[in-house]
């Protein structure tokens, strides 16, 4: 009886921890041999419904502590369904703090996962398949020590 009660709150803690009612899309993608070279500009595409919800989109990186700077300079493109330019932006990331060296985001050990919105409180003028291109805008290529580059995109 008790093993019973037991995988079934497991279980149920599981599903719980799974569900995430404000993503519409999220994907990550692994950089091979850990470098971000320049022209590897991932594109990602996903689905729109709903043109009311307000929506954040956010950047994933996952990256190793001997990368050399405590910043990332990106830029995303983002394009509608009729395939025009909706934004263009050079956003610039954090990944350490500036001051202390201390690594942001999540991690264990030399690997840190960080989430950073890099468009807020948007609407989608249409419904349709959207394209965000995201480009390392460093002066650095390949830039070493970025294993995986992905985006978010949630209902705010």
């Amino acid at each position: 009886m008790y093993k019973t009660l037991v995988c079934w709150a497991a279980a149920f803690l599981l599903l719980l921890s799974s569900c995430d009612p404000g993503r519409v899309y999220e994907q990550n993608i692994d950089l091979p041999e850990n470098n971000w070279a320049i022209d590897n500009a991932p594109v990602f595409e996903f689905e729109v419904k709903d043109t009311t919800q307000k929506h954040n989109v956010f950047v994933n990186l996952r990256y190793n502590l001997e990368y050399d700077f405590y910043n990332l300079y990106l830029q995303h493109e983002l394009i509608g369904p009729d395939g025009k330019q909706l934004s263009k932006k050079l956003h610039e990331i954090l990944l350490m703090d500036a001051k202390t060296g201390k690594p942001l985001g999540k991690g264990s050990s030399d690997t840190f996962d960080l989430q950073q919105v890099i468009l807020s409180d948007i609407t989608f003028p249409k419904a349709g398949t959207y394209k965000l291109k995201v480009t390392q805008y460093m002066r650095r290529d390949p830039l070493p020590h970025i294993q995986a580059v992905g985006i978010r995109v949630a209902t705010k």
